[in-house]
């Protein structure tokens, strides 16, 4: 029997969503939407009879919902959830979870206590150039440190939107892959963190932080996060005591200098990250079992990013990392 899911919210990313769910997942078929603006045209949609709700509380509650995805601003996640929890209905919900630490928590927790499957759409652990450098890393030895640098381009749109004072910019939109990529290369926990921001999201969203986290056993990363004019960025380095490795999720390489072998290179076939996502909620569901990036996941990456601001409020200060004591 096919997974019935029900998407809330198609802007430019949803619509990656939608041509997914309709497509490329035999197990699973979209028998619902939600999106602000009922009236635009869907092609997509129009061909497949798939009802569209103004109200995502509408999408919930319908029967034939068995499976919620939520591609919709940070700042709706949090009720969303909570309506879907209270349904008994699987959450899938786009990063970062929460545009706060206190939402965050109340989300994961809502879900653990209810006893209801929430995954985070933490793309960049399907990426498959970061999933070979993986892979690699034990080759290289103890690790020393690690440098990251993310940099996308202006979104098109964004002169015409005046900025929101108290609204988080890039740190939270996409440097938050960063904060989850670290735990899941190292296994390890971010303990503490240093950062530096353009402006204060007080005044507008930042443009731009540089953020240095340690983990549990010592390792240093060092992160430039911005939104540049052009020319995206997406590089990472990691220095271990045998030997280096490189990699570029933009251009999909990995190279490396191991010991007392010659430089090395791998291409990588790009992998869908959306598609790989679905597929692991569907297989989760499915299967009964624990997906494989949980809500507790997600919010851990809320706290550190949350643990970021409070450093740029300090002056660029350490703070050290304080995650929710009820966590199971």
């Amino acid at each position: 029997m096919s997974l019935k899911i029900g998407l809330i919210g198609v802007g430019r990313h949803g619509s990656r969503y939608v041509h997914h769910l309709l497509h490329d997942l035999p197990g699973a078929s979209l028998v619902a939407l939600c999106r602000k603006r009922i009236g635009e045209g869907l092609p997509a949609l129009s061909t497949n009879n798939v009802p569209i709700y103004g109200d995502y509380r509408a999408l919930i509650a319908d029967p034939r919902v068995e499976a919620i995805v939520v591609v919709s601003p940070p700042s709706l996640s949090p009720e969303i959830c909570l309506e879907a929890v209270k349904a008994g209905k699987p959450v899938l919900i786009e990063k970062p979870l929460a545009p706060t630490v206190h939402e965050a928590r109340a989300m994961a927790r809502a879900a653990e206590e209810a006893g209801v499957m929430l995954m985070t759409a933490q793309t960049m652990r399907f990426d498959s150039t970061i999933l070979l450098l993986k892979d690699h890393l034990p080759e290289i030895g103890r690790l020393r440190y690690a440098t990251f640098t993310s940099r996308i381009e202006t979104k098109s749109n964004a002169q015409a939107q005046a900025p929101v004072p108290g609204q988080r910019g890039v740190l939270l939109e996409f440097g938050v892959h960063l904060l989850d990529v670290v735990p899941f290369l190292t296994g390890e926990t971010v303990v503490n963190v240093r950062c530096e921001l353009d402006q204060p999201p007080t005044i507008a969203p930042e443009t731009m932080a540089i953020v240095q986290a340690q983990t549990t056993s010592g390792l240093r990363c060092v992160m430039d996060i911005a939104r540049v004019s052009a020319g995206r960025v997406a590089r990472t380095e990691w220095v271990g005591t045998h030997g280096q490795l490189a990699a570029d999720w933009f251009y999909h390489r990995v190279t490396a200098v191991i010991g007392d072998r010659g430089p090395q290179e791998w291409v990588v076939q790009p992998q869908q990250t959306i598609l790989a996502t679905l597929r692991a909620f569907v297989h989760a569901i499915e299967t009964k079992t624990p997906p494989p990036i949980t809500g507790r996941d997600g919010c851990r990456a809320v706290e550190i990013a949350d643990a970021c601001y409070r450093s740029a409020e300090q002056g660029g200060a350490v703070v050290s990392i304080t995650f929710d004591a009820r966590e199971s």
